[in-house]
């Protein structure tokens, strides 16, 4: 899964050179020769059985912010726990999501036997203030939030692209407090959100909070030193990297895991 994401060089130039946060975020791609070599997933000789959620409840509305930063649906105590590191620039990250979101959610989160926690990974300037966004509201919305986005995703680079190379030499020029509600509104993210629940002054606020920028790099900071994590989408089941893949290559691992 060795694509990058579709950015023309000059942008890729103004976008490494825009650093929002003390870490300086470098370009990735979706998927890295270089990444760990995949660990073992667990397995299962038997099917594991299913859990019914609370009364009244559903394992898929069971949503919480994790220590990590990160957001989990199912069962906390759900047998298998597996985390998605993704990246809203991502295309594959796009790809996976529309593939696996429903069947997911529905069939194995709602088993009681998988939670899932999408760790957001910042692979590029455009992921930070995508990001920011993507989790300025209730900690409920941002996974159906961030799975709308990457539907969306291809209007963000052709509002990118359609901006030119000036403009965005112009967001880079700006001062750093500046540069990631510019990139926000000439990539459209702004309005994206707007049309669903986060006004333009909460926009404003939450693409201003330099600390929640810094909580972002850091989480992708870490991930990388202590993971080696370097692309995405980057899985891990019951604590072992399994790798970058799609899925297809994915789910038959949930199943061996006894989720079948």
């Amino acid at each position: 899964m060795i694509r990058k994401t579709a950015l023309r060089r000059p942008l890729r130039a103004i976008a490494l050179g825009m650093i929002a946060a003390p870490l300086a975020l470098g370009l990735a791609a979706c998927g890295k020769k270089d990444e760990a070599a995949p660990g073992e997933a667990p397995k299962s000789e038997q099917a594991l059985p299913k859990v019914a959620p609370p009364a009244g409840k559903s394992w898929a509305d069971t949503v919480v912010k994790t220590p990590e930063g990160g957001y989990r649906i199912g069962n906390p105590d759900a047998p298998i726990k597996l985390v998605e590191y993704g990246a809203l620039s991502c295309s594959h990250c796009a790809e996976f999501a529309h593939e696996s979101y429903d069947k997911l959610r529905d069939d194995y989160v709602g088993s009681g036997r998988v939670s899932y926690e999408l760790r957001h990974f910042m692979l590029n300037a455009f992921d930070l203030p995508a990001t920011l966004l993507a989790t300025c509201g209730s900690t409920e919305a941002v996974l159906p939030l961030s799975e709308q986005f990457w539907a969306w995703q291809p209007n963000m680079f052709q509002n990118l692209q359609s901006a030119g190379d000036a403009r965005m030499k112009q967001i880079q020029d700006l001062p750093r407090d500046q540069q990631m509600q510019a990139i926000a509104e000439v990539g459209g993210m702004t309005e994206f959100f707007a049309s669903r629940g986060i006004s333009r002054d909460q926009a404003k606020a939450c693409l201003g909070d330099p600390a929640r920028a810094k909580a972002l790099a850091d989480q992708t900071q870490k991930a990388t030193s202590e993971l080696n994590i370097n692309g995405t989408p980057t899985f891990i089941i019951n604590g072992a990297v399994v790798g970058s893949m799609g899925w297809k290559e994915l789910e038959p691992k949930l199943q061996e895991a006894g989720a079948r």
